[in-house]
């Protein structure tokens, strides 16, 4: 029995220590802490049917004056590596605009006009049409990005007070793709750093595309956003 139990941990050691390997070393820390929560379920199931829970406590009391010191560090470093890949970003003259790819929200703010340096998140309805309205007289992109985000904030409804829709709906719609990309509002819009592969790249690609293909409820503009980024980036 106790032949069967060494070879059983030493066959699960193998195992993580292969998974570990496998990990990007930038995230191999709380790869750890993981593989270290899941080892701990069967290892508490043990304990319990042996009758040595005390020592669950005694691990306990050693473990936490290490997780408090070393535990916020890393979450903070597992939030700044896996948040590269979660958030796109899109900036026009007027507008920048990102896009959380696991809620789909979208938040911006003002970079130009008379509402400078104001959060979308903190306009009223009057002002929405008001920033529209100066979208439309001073830049198409800006224009189309922001019907971007009323869409996805607040559906159709906002296009009720929108008394200007029909004079400009045609203005912009060739404009998304067409404007010129530096490679860094490329990685941007992807939500890459510049270091990223031609398969991250494509992987980035397709997910963002998945969720705001015009087909399937999403934005036109920033579809074509994402595209140009893409073809840009890989040829």
């Amino acid at each position: 029995m106790a032949a069967f139990a060494f070879f059983l941990v030493l066959l699960l050691a193998l195992l993580a220590w292969a998974w570990l390997r496998q990990q990007p070393a930038s995230g191999r820390g709380i790869a750890l802490l993981k593989l270290g929560a899941v080892l701990a379920i069967p290892l508490f199931g043990y304990l319990a049917l042996s009758g040595r829970l005390h020592i669950v406590g005694l691990l306990l009391a050693l473990a936490y004056p290490l997780v408090r010191r070393f535990g916020p560090a890393l979450m903070q470093r597992h939030k700044k590596v896996s948040g590269a890949g979660q958030q796109s970003t899109v900036t026009s003259r007027i507008l920048e605009m990102s896009l959380d790819h696991d809620s789909g929200q979208m938040f911006g703010r003002v970079l130009e006009g008379p509402l400078e340096g104001t959060s979308l998140e903190q306009l009223e309805e009057q002002q929405f049409m008001e920033l529209l309205h100066y979208c439309r007289e001073h830049d198409s992109d800006s224009a189309r990005l922001l019907e971007t985000y009323l869409d996805r904030r607040f559906g159709e409804s906002w296009r009720v007070d929108d008394r200007d829709d029909d004079s400009h709906e045609n203005s912009t719609g060739a404009s998304a793709g067409s404007s010129d990309l530096t490679r860094e509002e490329a990685y941007e819009i992807l939500g890459l750093s510049p270091d990223a592969s031609p398969e991250a790249i494509t992987r980035a690609h397709r997910r963002l595309i998945q969720k705001l293909h015009p087909d399937r409820g999403g934005s036109a503009y920033l579809a074509a956003r994402i595209n140009a980024a893409r073809k840009l980036l890989l040829g």
